[in-house]
Protein backbone atom coordinates (compact mmCIF):
# COMPACT_ATOMS: atom_id res chain seq x y z
CA UNK A 1 0.00 0.00 0.00
CA UNK A 2 2.74 2.00 0.90
CA UNK A 3 4.52 1.67 -2.40
CA UNK A 4 1.37 2.53 -4.25
CA UNK A 5 0.88 5.64 -2.56
CA UNK A 6 4.79 6.32 -3.59
CA UNK A 7 3.89 5.86 -7.34
CA UNK A 8 0.89 8.11 -6.92
CA UNK A 9 2.39 10.83 -5.34
CA UNK A 10 5.17 10.24 -7.67
CA UNK A 11 2.77 10.69 -10.99
CA UNK A 12 1.26 13.59 -9.12
CA UNK A 13 4.80 15.67 -9.11
CA UNK A 14 5.93 14.72 -12.15
CA UNK A 15 2.25 16.07 -13.55
CA UNK A 16 2.56 19.34 -11.24
CA UNK A 17 5.76 19.97 -12.54
CA UNK A 18 4.66 19.92 -16.32
CA UNK A 19 4.48 23.48 -16.20
CA UNK A 20 5.44 26.16 -19.21
CA UNK A 21 6.78 29.74 -17.64
CA UNK A 22 6.66 32.62 -19.77
CA UNK A 23 8.80 35.39 -19.12
CA UNK A 24 8.36 38.27 -21.31
CA UNK A 25 7.73 41.59 -22.27
CA UNK A 26 4.77 43.58 -23.19
CA UNK A 27 4.37 40.86 -26.62
CA UNK A 28 3.50 38.45 -24.30
CA UNK A 29 1.71 40.45 -22.13
CA UNK A 30 -0.82 40.71 -24.44
CA UNK A 31 -0.43 45.14 -24.64
CA UNK A 32 -3.27 46.26 -26.30
CA UNK A 33 -5.15 43.13 -26.68
CA UNK A 34 -7.58 40.96 -24.20
CA UNK A 35 -5.87 38.46 -22.55
CA UNK A 36 -7.55 35.72 -24.50
CA UNK A 37 -6.28 36.98 -27.78
CA UNK A 38 -2.21 36.40 -26.82
CA UNK A 39 -0.19 34.15 -28.63
CA UNK A 40 0.34 32.46 -24.87
CA UNK A 41 -3.36 32.62 -24.05
CA UNK A 42 -3.23 30.57 -27.65
CA UNK A 43 -0.46 28.37 -26.58
CA UNK A 44 -2.54 27.35 -23.59
CA UNK A 45 -5.04 25.85 -25.98
CA UNK A 46 -2.97 24.71 -28.27
CA UNK A 47 -1.52 22.40 -25.32
CA UNK A 48 -4.82 21.41 -23.69
CA UNK A 49 -5.46 19.88 -27.19
CA UNK A 50 -2.41 18.55 -27.38
CA UNK A 51 -1.55 17.14 -23.97
CA UNK A 52 -3.96 18.18 -20.95
CA UNK A 53 -2.42 18.86 -18.23
CA UNK A 54 0.52 21.22 -18.96
CA UNK A 55 -0.08 24.40 -17.71
CA UNK A 56 1.22 27.79 -19.48
CA UNK A 57 1.94 30.40 -16.95
CA UNK A 58 2.55 33.45 -18.25
CA UNK A 59 4.89 35.78 -15.79
CA UNK A 60 5.17 38.59 -18.71
CA UNK A 61 5.34 42.18 -17.98
CA UNK A 62 5.26 45.32 -20.41
CA UNK A 63 8.22 47.50 -20.47
CA UNK A 64 10.32 44.27 -18.71
CA UNK A 65 14.01 44.06 -19.51
CA UNK A 66 16.71 41.79 -19.33
CA UNK A 67 17.76 42.85 -15.94
CA UNK A 68 14.24 43.03 -14.62
CA UNK A 69 13.25 39.64 -15.65
CA UNK A 70 17.01 38.33 -14.05
CA UNK A 71 15.75 39.83 -10.86
CA UNK A 72 12.45 38.44 -10.97
CA UNK A 73 13.48 34.82 -11.98
CA UNK A 74 14.56 33.25 -8.70
CA UNK A 75 11.21 34.08 -7.28
CA UNK A 76 9.26 32.60 -10.16
CA UNK A 77 10.98 29.60 -10.51
CA UNK A 78 10.40 28.77 -6.60
CA UNK A 79 6.94 29.84 -6.82
CA UNK A 80 6.04 27.58 -10.58
CA UNK A 81 8.38 25.12 -10.50
CA UNK A 82 8.40 24.62 -14.52
CA UNK A 83 10.03 22.43 -16.61
CA UNK A 84 10.46 24.75 -19.34
CA UNK A 85 11.15 28.47 -19.04
CA UNK A 86 10.67 30.86 -22.20
CA UNK A 87 12.55 34.16 -22.15
CA UNK A 88 10.86 36.70 -24.34
CA UNK A 89 13.36 39.86 -23.31
CA UNK A 90 15.54 42.14 -24.46
CA UNK A 91 13.16 44.32 -27.41
CA UNK A 92 13.22 47.26 -24.18
CA UNK A 93 17.03 46.74 -23.83
CA UNK A 94 17.21 47.52 -27.17
CA UNK A 95 15.00 50.41 -27.21
CA UNK A 96 16.94 52.29 -24.85
CA UNK A 97 19.83 51.85 -26.17
CA UNK A 98 21.22 49.86 -23.59
CA UNK A 99 25.11 47.63 -24.45
CA UNK A 100 24.09 44.49 -26.00
CA UNK A 101 26.95 42.94 -23.87
CA UNK A 102 25.10 43.46 -20.80
CA UNK A 103 21.90 42.37 -21.94
CA UNK A 104 23.59 39.01 -23.10
CA UNK A 105 24.68 38.80 -19.54
CA UNK A 106 21.43 39.03 -18.11
CA UNK A 107 19.99 36.27 -20.71
CA UNK A 108 22.98 34.06 -19.70
CA UNK A 109 22.24 34.53 -16.22
CA UNK A 110 18.17 33.34 -16.43
CA UNK A 111 19.66 30.34 -18.96
CA UNK A 112 21.93 29.59 -15.86
CA UNK A 113 19.41 29.52 -13.34
CA UNK A 114 16.61 28.26 -15.14
CA UNK A 115 19.02 25.19 -15.85
CA UNK A 116 19.86 24.55 -11.76
CA UNK A 117 15.98 24.45 -11.28
CA UNK A 118 15.70 21.67 -13.53
CA UNK A 119 14.03 23.62 -15.93
CA UNK A 120 14.75 23.71 -19.71
CA UNK A 121 15.02 27.24 -21.26
CA UNK A 122 14.24 28.61 -24.62
CA UNK A 123 15.00 31.82 -26.21
CA UNK A 124 13.33 34.08 -28.36
CA UNK A 125 15.50 36.70 -29.91
CA UNK A 126 14.54 40.20 -31.19
CA UNK A 127 15.85 42.37 -34.03
CA UNK A 128 16.11 46.49 -33.25
CA UNK A 129 14.72 49.41 -36.10
CA UNK A 130 17.34 50.25 -38.23
CA UNK A 131 17.30 53.80 -37.23
CA UNK A 132 19.96 52.75 -33.66
CA UNK A 133 22.18 52.39 -36.25
CA UNK A 134 24.34 49.71 -38.38
CA UNK A 135 26.52 48.92 -35.51
CA UNK A 136 24.39 48.64 -32.81
CA UNK A 137 21.64 46.55 -34.74
CA UNK A 138 23.94 44.35 -35.49
CA UNK A 139 25.36 43.72 -32.00
CA UNK A 140 21.98 43.63 -30.80
CA UNK A 141 20.96 40.70 -32.30
CA UNK A 142 24.80 38.67 -32.47
CA UNK A 143 24.01 38.60 -28.66
CA UNK A 144 21.18 36.22 -28.71
CA UNK A 145 22.92 34.11 -31.25
CA UNK A 146 25.71 34.12 -29.33
CA UNK A 147 23.89 32.90 -26.09
CA UNK A 148 22.24 30.60 -27.92
CA UNK A 149 24.86 28.86 -29.03
CA UNK A 150 27.38 29.21 -26.26
CA UNK A 151 24.31 27.92 -24.06
CA UNK A 152 22.82 25.26 -26.49
CA UNK A 153 19.67 26.97 -26.06
CA UNK A 154 16.68 26.73 -28.44
CA UNK A 155 16.86 30.02 -30.11
CA UNK A 156 13.58 31.68 -32.20
CA UNK A 157 16.26 33.85 -34.25
CA UNK A 158 13.40 36.40 -34.45
CA UNK A 159 10.11 35.98 -32.87
CA UNK A 160 8.63 38.52 -34.37
CA UNK A 161 9.24 36.87 -37.81
CA UNK A 162 6.49 37.81 -40.40
CA UNK A 163 4.96 40.01 -37.98
CA UNK A 164 7.42 42.70 -37.49
CA UNK A 165 7.51 43.64 -41.07
CA UNK A 166 3.75 43.84 -42.09
CA UNK A 167 1.84 47.06 -41.00
CA UNK A 168 -1.62 45.24 -41.33
CA UNK A 169 0.11 43.31 -38.00
CA UNK A 170 1.31 46.09 -36.25
CA UNK A 171 -0.97 48.31 -33.18
CA UNK A 172 -0.74 51.95 -34.15
CA UNK A 173 2.43 52.31 -32.83
CA UNK A 174 4.35 49.85 -34.73
CA UNK A 175 6.01 48.04 -31.63
CA UNK A 176 2.98 45.98 -31.00
CA UNK A 177 1.46 43.30 -32.94
CA UNK A 178 -2.45 43.18 -33.23
CA UNK A 179 -4.22 40.30 -32.76
CA UNK A 180 -4.83 39.14 -35.82
CA UNK A 181 -0.82 38.56 -35.30
CA UNK A 182 -0.84 36.15 -32.44
CA UNK A 183 -1.56 32.79 -34.49
CA UNK A 184 1.88 33.81 -36.05
CA UNK A 185 3.78 34.58 -33.04
CA UNK A 186 1.93 31.10 -31.55
CA UNK A 187 3.98 29.62 -34.61
CA UNK A 188 7.11 31.51 -33.93
CA UNK A 189 7.14 29.68 -30.62
CA UNK A 190 5.87 26.77 -31.15
CA UNK A 191 8.90 25.57 -33.54
CA UNK A 192 10.98 25.31 -30.43
CA UNK A 193 8.24 24.66 -27.96
CA UNK A 194 6.64 21.45 -29.37
CA UNK A 195 9.60 19.16 -28.65
CA UNK A 196 9.75 19.94 -25.41
CA UNK A 197 5.68 20.05 -25.09
CA UNK A 198 6.13 16.11 -26.55
CA UNK A 199 8.50 15.71 -24.17
CA UNK A 200 7.22 16.83 -20.98
CA UNK A 201 4.00 14.89 -22.32
CA UNK A 202 5.65 11.50 -22.57
CA UNK A 203 7.29 12.06 -19.51
CA UNK A 204 4.57 12.84 -17.35
CA UNK A 205 2.16 10.52 -19.37
CA UNK A 206 -0.58 13.11 -19.18
CA UNK A 207 -2.45 12.69 -22.74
Amino acid sequence: MRWLLGVWFGCLSLLASADILIVGDSISAAYGLDKEQSWVALLQQRVDSECPGITVNNASVSGETTAGGRARLPALLTRHTPSVVVIELGGNDGLRGQPPARMADNLRAMVAASRDAGATPLLFGMLIPPNYGAAYSDMFERAFADVAEEKDVPFVPFFLEGVGDNPALMQDDGIHPTAEAQPRLLENAWSVLAPEVARLCNASGAR
